[in-house]
């Protein structure tokens, strides 16, 4: 299994605080059958910036310590960005970190209160760069869980996102597991991954999402989900399906 956004490398952001807490992280990931993780520290989130360079050189360090500890693990390097308007100049000037540093996917992280109004020109000049933006956890945004069909245009042009396992569990509450069924249904979403940030409170809860995914949509819909992260580690082309608007009285009945 390859879980492609979590805040494992130590002491870079909210995550791992150390190495003790990484290599915790790495032994329950590899129990629940985790082979791949992509690190995604945040990055101009406010409180933490983590850049390309520095990255990548301490995926390498973590990478070794894991294999000392002979955990059958592979860390690849990643960078979860939150939307800003210096986000194409940061890209140009070799500051942003695509999903395994070459697949041409970035992760673009909006507010958790609202979607910025340039949000569709940045996400739309990604695209004329060459680089696919992944929305991350769009369902636990206050405002695309009050206006899902915001998340309809930004798909419907070209993005594409990935839901939190934990949401899709129910670890977020009712609302937010019930948003990211609908946006499962409706071909809104494109990965689910863990962001997981600890082994506790943040912990890897993708056995537990894909049993969810499993039953209410079957064994076919999961796997492509499975799927679609192999394919975004190998820079193929992830699988999307048309996208469909939520119709608003469907979710007044499921919240």
């Amino acid at each position: 299994m390859i879980d492609i956004h979590c805040h494992i490398l130590p002491g870079v952001d909210d995550g791992a605080k150390h190495v003790a807490q990484s290599i915790e992280m790495a032994r329950d990931a590899v129990s629940k059958g985790i082979t791949t993780i992509i690190a995604t520290p945040h990055h101009r989130n406010g409180s933490y910036d983590n850049y390309k360079i520095d990255i990548i050189e301490a995926v390498k360090e973590l990478n070794t310590v894991i294999q000392e500890e002979d955990i059958p693990l592979i860390l690849l390097p990643g960078q979860e960005t939150r939307i800003n308007g210096d986000i194409i100049t940061d890209l140009e000037n070799g500051h942003l970190l695509p999903l395994n540093e070459t697949s041409g996917y970035l992760f673009v992280e909006l507010p958790s209160s609202h979607v910025p109004r340039y949000t569709k020109q940045i996400l739309f000049d990604l695209q004329v760069k060459g680089i696919t933006p992944i929305i991350v956890h769009p369902e636990r945004n206050k405002e695309i869980m009050e206006n899902p069909n915001l998340l309809y245009e930004f798909v419907s042009d070209g993005a594409l996102t990935q839901v939190t396992a934990g949401s899709v569990a129910g670890m977020f509450g009712k609302k937010i597991k019930n948003l990211s069924l609908q946006l499962i249904e409706s071909e809104l979403t494109h990965f689910i991954a863990s962001d997981a940030h600890n082994i506790t409170s943040r912990g890897f809860a993708n056995v537990e999402a894909h049993s969810v995914v499993k039953k209410e949509f079957g064994s076919q819909r999961l796997y492509w989900f499975l799927e679609n992260a192999q394919f975004l580690i190998n820079n193929q082309i992830v699988i999307s399906n048309p996208p469909e608007q939520i119709k608003r009285k469907k979710i007044l009945g499921i919240f």
